[in-house]
């Protein structure tokens, strides 16, 4: 690299962003179960909207997002004049750094937390601070010590990407009220929909003026692939997100699929009570199998083992068998696997793996 032309301070230091793996060297039709996709795919109001959206290719999509904002605003009970739609929930992390962090500046996640907080931090200039669990729970008291003057955000996802672990309101609440004056409070609820009666936090937003909640279209309604999330937050916030928002951040197709699976809610329900159904088995079929978990409040399990040297030949075993899980290393949780939950007929195949590499032991 030339020495005089050289990035902001805090992008070099930034590690690349690796998602789960797709597929295993000589191995055809490996069953994923390592970045939490809904095993049941997209409702088919969304792929009907989608294949629709290919007669309007040559016309710009709308810059407001109107129509679904509204149908998140019907569906959820919000203010749409409040809702901030993105490409991804990562979008408008992005979005929240770079207009209330800079140089100088702190953001504050847990130790086990998103690995996009940290990047957004840097790519900003801010200084990122890394706060330790509980027992791979968020401890609201180890926040709170850590935030000062220099504090502008503070993230926690809840339910957590990759513990799944899960703290109370009245927690949420008690970390809001106890922020600095400056400071934004932002929850993660990628996977709030996977909690049934679970508000993500927008009792609270309504009460307070520094807490915004994102949300996205990847997990349950299964729309990876297209890239949508949102958020909701108090106006104040919500206006300066949209002045360095980019218009055309959304296209057509992922505005008018994402209009339709909002508001086939039948068909989150079906994915979270087989979620639900199938979580519970597979955590008990792989405690039986002695590999323990917390419990889990989204579509994954963190299943743990005696060491990283155990967890990585699990992995290699698992791939060997023709399924793919997520290492995690990365989020300082070597002796762990993070295992999507699947279809029934994918968690009974990755238990019996998990069993009969235990007993080769």
């Amino acid at each position: 690299m030339s020495e005089a032309i050289i990035p902001q301070p805090g992008i070099l230091d930034i590690a690349l962003y690796e998602g789960g793996k797709a597929s295993v060297a000589g191995v055809a039709n490996a069953v994923k179960l390592s970045s939490n996709e809904n095993p049941f795919g997209a409702p088919d109001r969304a792929k009907d909207a989608f294949q629709r959206a290919v007669h309007t290719l040559n016309r710009y999509p709308s810059t407001d997002h109107a129509a679904l904002r509204t149908a998140i605003a019907e569906v959820h009970g919000l203010d749409a004049a409040r809702v901030i739609c993105g490409a991804g929930s990562d979008e408008i992390i992005n979005l929240l750094v770079q207009a209330y962090a800079g140089p100088r500046d702190e953001v504050i996640f847990t130790e086990h937390g998103f690995l996009m907080y940290r990047i957004c931090a840097l790519a900003a200039g801010a200084t990122p601070v890394e706060v330790p669990e509980r027992e791979r729970m968020t401890d609201v008291d180890a926040i709170l010590r850590e935030c000062g003057p220099r504090t502008r955000l503070v993230f926690i996802a809840n339910p957590n990407n990759p513990t799944g672990t899960m703290i109370a309101p009245a927690e949420v609440a008690r970390l809001a009220a106890g922020l600095p004056a400056r400071a934004i409070l932002v929850l993660d609820g990628a996977y709030a929909e996977y909690v049934e009666e679970f508000d993500g936090g927008r009792a609270l937003i309504e009460a307070r003026s520094n807490v915004v909640m994102t949300r996205t279209f990847s997990k349950i309604y299964g729309l990876g692939g297209l890239r949508v999330g949102w958020g909701y937050g108090p106006k104040h916030i919500i206006d300066v997100l949209n002045r360095i928002r980019q218009p055309f951040n959304l296209s057509t197709a992922q505005l008018e699929a994402a209009e339709a699976a909002v508001r086939d809610q039948d068909w989150v329900a079906k994915s979270r009570s087989e979620n639900t159904r199938m979580r519970a088995w597979l955590a008990g079929a792989l405690a039986e199998a002695g590999v323990p978990s917390d419990v889990s409040a989204a579509n994954f399990i963190l299943a743990r083992f005696a060491s990283a040297d155990e967890a990585e030949a699990c992995d290699a075993w698992l791939q060997k068998e023709g399924l793919i899980v997520r290492r995690v290393s990365g989020y300082k949780l070597p002796n762990c696997l993070r295992i999507t939950v699947g279809d029934e007929a994918s968690c009974r195949r990755v238990a019996h793996a998990v069993n009969q590499f235990k007993a080769q032991k």
